[in-house]
């Protein structure tokens, strides 16, 4: 269970107040989970304190695109930033493909398949994602017999497109800079403060 918040000395209360302020703005247009039932959204919870200081989270996103993948706080933050390039469908899609892995029934995988092609995949879709016209039509001929792998190109095409293109400018962003930047110091602090702590303002 996490400490209390009065075991720390105020430096670093403050510190930690002020990381939370800047990663809590830096979040606050993603809205992950409001149509797919997902819950992707920032989160100071006992479960991510017992596992990994939130500092070490932010500062991993740029080890690999596969770690930014791996943390709920890392969707959350790569997708606020996509927002602000008006290309959100992409995650929002990849996103979609692995909760689509996870079904179990016959039906719903059909029903929930037919639902993703046609808010993604098919031409003029709502939130259509940039893919060639033969992969379109291969995810087209794989609804017909709908398995848990009628996305896997698709969606590993759309994967690569962000890593390639997105990622790196995520990285690159002035928010995510500023949040490095304020993690590395929290991080190196003597003072032995840990980011992971509930944080209640």
């Amino acid at each position: 269970m996490c400490r209390t918040l009065s075991t720390f000395p105020t430096t670093c209360l403050e510190r930690a107040k002020e990381f939370k302020t800047r990663l809590g703005i830096f979040l606050h247009k993603s809205d992950l989970g409001s149509d797919n039932g997902n819950n992707y959204k920032f989160e100071w919870s006992n479960k991510h304190c017992k596992q990994r200081n939130l500092s070490e989270d932010v500062l991993g996103w740029r080890e690999s695109f596969d770690l930014l993948l791996s943390s709920k706080n890392g969707v959350a933050a790569f997708h606020a930033f996509l927002k602000t390039e008006f290309s959100e469908e992409n995650l929002e899609f990849w996103l979609a493909c692995e909760e689509f892995k996870n079904i179990r029934s016959a039906t719903k995988l059909a029903s929930r398949a037919h639902r993703i092609f046609e808010e993604f995949i098919r031409s003029e879709a709502p939130k259509e994602v940039n893919i060639d016209h033969e992969t379109r039509e291969l995810t087209r001929t794989n609804l017909q017999a709908a398995t848990a792998k009628c996305f896997d190109v698709a969606q590993g095409k759309t994967r690569t497109l962000m890593e390639k293109d997105s990622y790196p400018r995520f990285l690159k962003s002035p928010a995510y800079q500023d949040l490095a930047s304020q993690a590395s110091a929290t991080d190196a602090s003597p003072s032995n403060c840990s980011l992971a702590e509930p944080l209640h303002t």
